[in-house]
This record gives structure tokens, sequence and C-alpha cells, in this order.
């Protein structure tokens, strides 16, 4: 491999990610001579000097229809890049923004530039292309409250069926919740920390049973209490 190395390439145990002595081997790396080696099945990524590898079972796999949260990295000419946690990043096109825009007169970064977050939803699926909308109701973009990140796969438990789970927690916190099915969390608004511990303990318990239960009590004598 050359000396350049290559961020969120799909690796496999034993790939040589890197013949290089002037990166560190990170989480799931190991060195043998000059050379970095995965040691899962994932994604390599580089942080400065350190490689890493993601393990591919935390990753979150997009399938059309999805509603995910994401940030936006990049600008184009005709739309943005947006990160969502995944294998790759998807592209939201200008086609898929509500309302025309006259690209002549307005710049696409005074509709989303870098660094926002938004929720959208993923409209197709194809290969290593994912493309994103933004013209479903539920669409928006973040300006205020708090991102929590869950591991993708426990998503379905916290929404519940029909949704029970994730309106349990709405009514007993009072916050208003967007749930990216790549395990990002926005929550705003009531008590916003209770609604936290709960994230977490269902993500830690989600294969156990009586979890609705135990949900159900860390809500008493707490319900919809304000954070400050």
């Amino acid at each position: 491999m050359k000396e350049k190395q290559e961020s969120r390439k799909l690796v496999l145990p034993g790939d040589e990610l890197i013949n290089s002595m002037d990166y560190l081997p990170g989480k799931n790396c190991f060195r043998e001579g000059n050379s970095i080696f995965s040691k899962k099945l994932g994604l390599m990524q580089t942080t400065g000097r350190v490689i890493m590898v993601i393990p591919l079972s935390g990753v979150y796999m997009p399938k059309t229809g999805d509603m995910v949260i994401g940030e936006v990295t990049d600008i184009q000419s005709s739309g943005w890049v947006v990160d969502i946690k995944s294998v790759h990043d998807a592209y939201l096109p200008i086609s898929g923004v509500r309302g025309f825009i006259d690209t002549s007169k307005t710049e696409l970064s005074k509709i989303y530039d870098i660094g926002d977050t938004i929720y959208a939803k993923i409209s197709m699926v194809s290969g290593d292309s994912i493309h994103l909308s933004m013209q479903d109701v539920r669409s928006k973009k973040f300006t205020t409250g708090r991102l929590i990140r869950i591991s993708s796969a426990k998503v379905p438990r916290l929404i519940g069926k029909e949704g029970s789970m994730i309106r349990l927690v709405k009514d007993n916190t009072g916050c208003r919740i967007s749930v990216g099915q790549n395990g990002i969390v926005w929550l705003e608004g009531g008590n916003e920390e209770k609604a936290i511990e709960v994230f977490k303990t269902i993500e830690e318990e989600a294969q156990k049973d009586g979890l609705t239960d135990k949900i159900s009590k860390m809500f008493k004598g707490g319900k919809n209490e304000k954070t400050k």
C-alpha cells in the first residue's frame, strides 16, 4: 500500500493499512515491522498520526426510507456532502430540497453551510451512492438542542413497537426528540439529562426482558422536570 492512507476504507482482518513508521497503530490495529495491520473487519479511520479500525458491526448500514441525522461536510456545485456516520458519506442534491433554488442568485451555503446538522430522509441507496432528501415533512435543520449518539443497532428498541418507547420518554421528560436510524438522536427542552440517562439504559439493556417496566420506574417522581 502507498504511504498515503485512505480513511473510511473497508478492511479485513490482516489487511495492511499502511507501510510507514510515521503513523501509530490505534484501536483494532497492530504493527509488524514498518506496517500497520487491521485486527478486525471494519472501517479504517485516521486521526492525526493514529490509524484505527471501527468494527463494521457498529456501523450504520443505510436503507432507503430511513430518517437520519447528519452533518454537512462539503458543498459542491449541485448539492451538499453529508456525514451520516456510515460506510460512505451521503449526498443531498439541490433537487432534494423543498422549493426552487436559483443557484445564480443564491449561494448554497446560505441554505446549508458546512457544519450544519440536518434531519433528512434517505431517498436512494445504490452501491456506495447514498442520496438524501429534505422533502419529508419531518426533515429540518437543527440550530439548537443537543445530539446524543447510540448504537444504530439499538435504535429499534429506543423507538419501540409502534413508537411506544420513544413516546414514553417524550411524555415523561417533556423533551422534543428526533431519532435518526443512524444512531444519532436530537433532543431539546424538558428534562434532557433524564432523557439521556434513559437512552443509555436502553442502549445497554436493549436485549433484556422487562425493559419497558424498568424505564417506566426510572420516571417515577421526576416527570417533566425542566433542566436549568
